[in-house]
């Protein structure tokens, strides 16, 4: 019997990001709200993070809530509707549920039923591993407009006397709409994972732990602080060239740099390596937002396109790198 010769799907030979939205919680917490427990100070704070207030949603504001309204803005921007989207994905570490994902509710609360939906955990690169496979969909043929958003309510897991972590995060969420185009607009996507160092970053205990032993507490965020910033600082700033490298560009031929916001020093330090211009517009949306982990680059990035140090089609570097330990980094034209 001569079997039949299976066909395969293609797409457009380039894609870009054709819309973008955020959404960062409506509460401003200072660094005189949260000093107390962790018996620190506003000046301390700012000096070790950079950070001067973080947003954060109330009770009533959920995550669904968050992703909702970054992913409606979005669509709006890209000149769209919800049922042009054939695939939504959302990164989040913070969804309190396992099943069903919150993109397949987020899809159906922007009209975009029956898209393909999933959720991924990859922290704070989770953002640059969506877009990463909504440019391979794309350019497969698997869908034609795939809706990438990076969404997570840091605050519900806080433990307000930890030192480690708990005092950087905020909650927000912010998307993209990637499609099509007749140029290339995102570059070859350079991401990798290094779980030998999984404690670095890391959940207290388990939910299986915390339902046998209830003493333990509500799970919570912990970071072992420095080996998180020597890694970042040292392992990121070779990953962020190598995605220049692929794109084919060189640190002056970029408009910006928006690395995930996790603490200034080390946007700081990771500009020194790359030794990027003065001409390049740095994301630096932690100062007042904080530490969101997968929403933080689309949200660095809408507030430089909304402030005006951005024009449409301008070339960013974005890197993001968390809790796995993960990273994923590529070059992207701005919509």
């Amino acid at each position: 019997m001569t079997r039949p010769t299976l066909r395969q799907a293609t797409g457009p030979a380039h894609t870009r990001i054709l819309g973008l939205g955020g959404v960062r919680g409506e509460i401003v917490v200072t660094n005189d709200d949260i000093a107390g427990p962790i018996d620190s100070s506003d000046e301390w704070i700012r000096q070790r993070t950079g950070i001067v207030t973080r947003r954060r949603a109330g009770a009533d504001t959920d995550l669904l809530a968050l992703a909702t309204g970054a992913a409606e803005a979005a669509i709006k921007d890209a000149g769209l509707t919800g049922a042009d989207i054939d695939a939504v994905i959302i990164s989040t570490v913070t969804y309190p549920h396992q099943t069903p994902s919150a993109a397949a509710i987020v899809a159906d609360r922007i009209g975009a039923t029956p898209a393909a939906a999933w959720d991924i955990s990859a922290a704070c690169a989770g953002y640059c591993y969506g877009i990463g496979q909504a440019d391979a969909l794309v350019r497969s043929g698997s869908a034609r407009h795939v809706l990438v958003v990076g969404a997570e309510k840091m605050s519900d897991y806080v433990d307000p006397t930890d030192r480690s972590i708990s005092f950087l995060l905020g909650d927000g969420a912010g998307a993209v709409v990637i499609g099509p185009s007749d140029t290339p607009g995102i570059g070859p996507t350079v991401w990798g994972s290094d779980g030998a160092q999984a404690q670095a970053i890391r959940q207290t205990h388990s939910w299986l732990q915390w339902r046998d032993d209830p003493s333990l507490g509500w799970p919570t965020l912990r970071q072992e602080g420095p080996t998180v910033f020597k890694w970042a600082v040292w392992q990121m700033a070779p990953v962020a060239q190598r995605a220049l490298d692929a794109a084919g560009v060189t640190a002056d031929q970029i408009d910006a740099f928006i690395p995930h916001q996790a603490n200034m020093r080390i946007i700081d330090q990771m500009i020194k390596q790359l030794k990027l211009p003065e001409t390049v517009v740095v994301g630096r949306d932690i100062a007042d937002t904080g530490n969101t982990s997968a929403a933080s680059i689309p949200l660095a990035t809408e507030r430089l396109r909304r402030e005006g140090l951005v024009e449409p089609g301008a070339l960013a570097l974005q890197i993001g790198f968390g809790a796995g330990l993960v990273y994923a980094a590529q070059v992207v034209a701005l919509p």
